[in-house]
């Protein structure tokens, strides 16, 4: 028998901390909570996108009575596809919004919502940077792949 590890490196930035770039795609994501329409969790989730190009893209979640809504980084790299077809993304930036204020430790993907943003990473061709937005607190997370270990990438 052998055993394997899996950890996931996460460097943890306060905002004054981040480069100009970091600020704005965290400044971007939570500027995206305020389109949120979650009428049934209260869970205002918004997303950043820097891509390739230098084009900058935000998205939030958005619910419906059947449930069948579609999350903030989905929709964010969903309108970066149709939009921008071919160019990779960058960076993404995810913060969360609840009862008044942003969550206090940084909210991470669903697992959904990863495996999408594995697809996009390796259509990229590169590492997408992930920041999870806290209140006080930044997560900088070096690739996509490292919130999901053992991607399934045979697509």
């Amino acid at each position: 028998m052998k055993e394997k590890n899996l950890t996931t490196k996460i460097t943890v930035y306060s905002y004054n901390e981040l480069k100009p770039e970091d600020k704005n795609l965290v400044e971007l994501a939570r500027e995206a909570t305020k389109s949120s329409y979650s009428p049934y969790s209260h869970f205002c989730v918004g997303s950043s996108l820097l891509l390739d190009n230098g084009v900058w893209i935000k998205g939030a979640n958005q619910e419906n009575a059947a449930f069948a809504g579609i999350c903030a980084e989905r929709s964010a790299c969903y309108n970066a596809g149709a939009n921008y077809p071919g160019v990779g993304i960058k960076k993404i930036g995810i913060a969360a919004f609840t009862d008044g204020d942003f969550v206090e430790d940084p909210a991470a993907p669903c697992g959904v919502c990863r495996q999408a943003l594995v697809e996009f990473e390796k259509n990229a061709g590169h590492p997408i940077e992930v920041f999870l937005v806290g209140r006080d607190k930044v997560y900088r997370i070096e690739s996509v792949a490292a919130l999901l270990p053992l991607t399934f990438t045979e697509f």
